[in-house]
């Protein structure tokens, strides 16, 4: 096909999805693995039936925004506090030691000295999908594992977005740093201006309004995308914007409605952002960077555990649950993806040095899943006395 229409792009890429959802099901795979090897299948290094590159661009940006919008509305403030502060020790320290292997393992193979700090920033995350969608949901509410579990995924986040505003600093393939310091000085500007916005104009709207769930809907969606806009005139980006719209607006109490309405958008932009990833990753590149990936992959895999058992025990927690924290937070991250897509989007790293990445993402996915699924309570477990819901 020279040039999909929009109309037969999505066709594939939702009628696909839903064939290879249902397989990934069967084989207990996380759905966003399928969703990116349908990517690699229909992309230009595949089948090649959808090549419109700037298409896939375009849902992949619009993807990433409303995904940080989401997760910003889930992050209640009281609940945040409280989890951040039990996990802010053991989140600081394990993104250290992982941002050092990451770059040990970038030296190892011959990557430049940012590539190098950038592939240690992708293994410093845990994926937030994975880590939820294989938790059951009385353990994620009502136990200290979920309680755990969730406060060291929010400190990833919040260093995520960190290291997105790092990364967003400058385009020329160099990272100022007044450039960064005027980002986050932009920073609280832009949330004292959410605030206010949301505290004085929507929350009244919202109240008067609330009737039309139509309107709430538009409210929520144009506040977003208007906040992403904002940020990226301030130099920040639209990401950043959109977290802080979500943000705001998860104390009042319409957040919980506005979230569950928007479940649905969330999902259809989900598959978007992983089919966009997998469309855009070359299979040409692979004999480049397999040894490299299958090395990192497999330090992920055995280090992640290890390092959570260790640094959660030494918080007199009891060693059966350090070790299912760490086997359940035993991959890289969604954000790792997004790192590796926008660091290259800015000249930081090389073609060779995000598909080391991408690579390395999916294949810690599909292993640490199955070592979830076959060991610990999910689910989608395999074993009667393992499946929980």
């Amino acid at each position: 096909m020279a040039d999909s229409s929009l109309f037969q792009s999505f066709f594939l890429i939702f009628s696909g999805a839903a064939i290879v959802a249902t397989l990934a099901l069967f084989g207990r795979q996380p759905l966003l693995v399928a969703y990116i090897a349908l990517g690699v299948l229909l992309g230009p290094s595949g089948l090649a039936v959808i090549d419109n590159l700037r298409l896939l661009s375009d849902m992949s940006s619009v993807g990433i925004i409303f995904l940080l919008f989401l997760l910003g509305l889930d992050m209640q403030p009281q609940a945040l506090a409280s989890v951040l502060r039990k996990a802010t020790f053991v989140g600081i320290l394990s993104c250290a030691i992982f941002l050092g292997i990451g770059f040990c393992i970038g030296q190892l193979f011959g990557f430049t000295t940012t590539e190098s700090w950038i592939i240690g920033m992708a293994l410093m995350f845990s994926s937030t999908i994975i880590g939820i969608k294989l938790l059951p949901t009385t353990v994620l509410h009502h136990k200290k594992l979920g309680e755990l579990m969730v406060g060291l995924l929010l400190f990833q986040d919040f260093v995520a977005i960190v290291c997105l505003m790092i990364l967003l600093s400058d385009s020329s393939g160099d990272v100022h740093l007044g450039q960064i310091a005027l980002s986050f000085g932009a920073l609280p500007l832009l949330v004292a201006f959410a605030w206010v916005v949301v505290k004085y104009l929507l929350l009244p709207l919202f109240s008067r309004f609330d009737r039309f769930h139509e309107y709430v809907f538009l409210m929520a969606l144009g506040w977003c995308m208007g906040m992403a806009e904002l940020a990226e005139t301030l130099g920040l980006s639209r990401e950043i914007g959109a977290f802080i719209a979500g943000i705001t607006l998860a104390a009042s109490r319409i957040s919980q409605y506005i979230a569950l309405n928007l479940k649905p958008l969330r999902d259809f932009f989900l598959i978007l952002f992983f089919f966009s990833l997998g469309a855009q990753f070359k299979l040409a590149m692979l004999p480049e960077i397999l040894l490299p990936a299958l090395v990192t992959a497999a330090v992920v895999l055995l280090a992640k555990p290890v390092v959570f058992r260790y640094l959660l025990g030494g918080h007199s927690e009891l060693k059966l649950l350090a070790w299912d924290i760490g086997f359940r937070l035993g991959q890289i991250s969604e954000f790792s993806l997004l790192i590796a897509l926008l660091a290259f989007g800015q000249n930081l790293i090389g073609s060779e040095a995000s598909h080391l990445i991408q690579a390395t993402a999916i294949l810690t996915f599909l292993v640490s899943s199955y070592i979830v699924v076959m060991n610990f309570p999910n689910p989608i477990a395999t074993k009667d006395e393992l499946r929980r819901d």
